[in-house]
């Protein structure tokens, strides 16, 4: 018998109290914050739905890992797992831990980057295109043409243009740092990417003589995506599905915070000992050792279990098909979406829910200011506040796309904390027509949609 109902893969043996706060009360604190969820303090918040990443629940098992640790400070048994683990999965020799993804980015990139050179994508994440573009360098995106429309049904939306990419390798010749493929493609909509896309891309990377990096943090879930939609490769586990695409890669960058199921840590895998050697030393001088990275033990033994945990068919099964119960739960709400629902997060077309907000008064920051207003459920705007630039004349460059992302925490909700969100947007489409637009009234330059502030159009009109 094949069951409707989607059962968490798990018992509970913990749980953490959640305050209830009321609308009066949500709507001072969102005022506090700047109307930025970035500002806003974790005990205010009752669904959090900000990232994926470091949010995770870890098992027994890992938890029992944590009291085995071995905070050597030099060749720890910790780091020989973990060491172990990552070459196994990835079949690269030399293994950089970082304290998270962003630290091993910093590294290649730091190294890879400067003026003059270009980076390629499917789609660069906000992290990784700031390292990129903090050392000067270009950071250009072609995702597939079916990945920019947010309603088309394609099974592999966060492909790369191949096509694009001979192209610009042509045109950037001696000049291009690295090709980089994230997996899944998480600034795209969360959508997976084929083995057969990953070929073409590590094709032409030989060809031109290219560095063909994977941003590889959420690697397993897009091995589901791969064993259900790209038929030859069903009969491969997800473990060996992920095994094949880092064999066409030269080198991985992840945060394990994602699918290692941790709370911290990362890594850098590479193949070219000279490559990895130049890192090390980087590694050492920014961050710790080379066989901790500025990772305790406990971390270590964590990601190790982590990455042999993360492949169990039950949870992957578990893991996307609880997602997609709320993006079809939104789906029949009238919520335009981006689909098919993603892997680890279901994202709305802010721009498409609120037609009368133009994007320079960023629909998607207007969404997650009601969010979390009518439900104290905190997200995250991936559209022209994320991505959103100034062009040489001071000008703004919109995003390709305003969407807001619902990341959901693995092995942390269950499915009636699934239903409040969804019962919460029913509020959302009833007062679409009323939600005014955001103006930024304070950024940084780099990464503004951290720390960045913002005011409601309405406030000033009025003041």
């Amino acid at each position: 018998m094949k069951h409707r109902t989607i059962i968490e893969p798990f018992r509970i043996k913990s749980v953490e109290p959640i305050g209830i706060s009321t609308e009066a009360e949500r709507t001072g604190q969102l005022k506090a914050a700047h109307y930025n969820p970035f500002l806003l303090r974790s005990r205010d918040v009752i669904i959090d739905l900000m990232t994926d990443s470091g949010t995770s629940a870890m098992s027994a098992h890992q938890w029992a890992g944590v009291m085995e640790g071995d905070e050597a400070y030099a060749g720890s048994r910790s780091w020989e797992r973990m060491e172990q683990a990552v070459q196994e999965l990835t079949g690269m020799g030399h293994v950089l831990p970082t304290h998270q993804g962003r630290a091993a980015e910093r590294i290649i990139y730091g190294h890879l980057g400067g003026p003059g050179k270009v980076f390629i994508s499917n789609t660069h994440f906000d992290t990784t295109r700031a390292n990129i573009e903090f050392t000067k360098a270009t950071a250009i995106d072609i995702p597939i043409a079916e990945g920019k429309d947010p309603a088309l049904q394609h099974p592999f939306k966060g492909n790369m243009d191949v096509a694009e990419l001979d192209r610009l390798l042509k045109e950037h010749k001696g000049h291009v740092g690295a090709v980089i493929l994230t997996v899944t493609n998480n600034s795209g909509g969360g959508q997976p990417v084929s083995i057969a896309n990953a070929e073409g891309v590590s094709a032409l990377c030989k060809h031109h003589g290219v560095l063909f990096l994977l941003d590889c943090c959420r690697i397993a879930e897009n091995s589901w995506f791969v064993k259900h939609r790209e038929g030859d490769l069903s009969s491969l586990s997800y473990r060996q599905i992920a095994q094949r695409m880092f064999s066409l890669a030269d080198g991985a960058v992840m945060s394990a915070k994602k699918d290692a199921l941790v709370n911290m840590g990362g890594f850098l895998a590479l193949r070219d000992e000279a490559l990895a050697e130049a890192c090390t030393n980087l590694l050492i001088i920014t961050e710790g050792f080379s066989t901790y990275g500025g990772l305790s033990g406990r971390d270590m033994e964590a990601i190790a279990i982590g990455l042999e945990e993360v492949f169990d068919p039950h949870y992957l099964d578990y893991r996307i098909r609880s997602t997609t119960f709320l993006g079809e739960k939104l789906h029949a709400l009238g919520v335009p979406l981006m689909r098919p629902i993603g892997g680890h997060a279901v994202y709305i077309d802010a721009k498409k829910l609120y037609p009368h907000i133009p994007w320079h008064e960023y629909p998607g920051q207007a969404l997650v200011c009601e969010l979390y207003r009518l439900g104290g459920i905190r997200c995250v705007e991936i559209g022209s506040v994320m991505f959103g630039k100034y062009a040489a004349d001071g000008s703004l460059i919109p995003s390709a796309m305003e969407l807001v992302r619902l990341a959901i925490p693995r092995r942390v909700y269950t499915q009636s904390h699934i239903e409040y969100v969804a019962e919460t947007f029913e509020e959302i489409m009833r007062m679409r027509e009323k939600v005014k637009g955001i103006r930024i009234v304070k950024e940084p330059k780099f990464l503004r949609h951290f720390t960045a502030h913002f005011e409601p159009i309405a406030e000033l009109h009025s003041a």
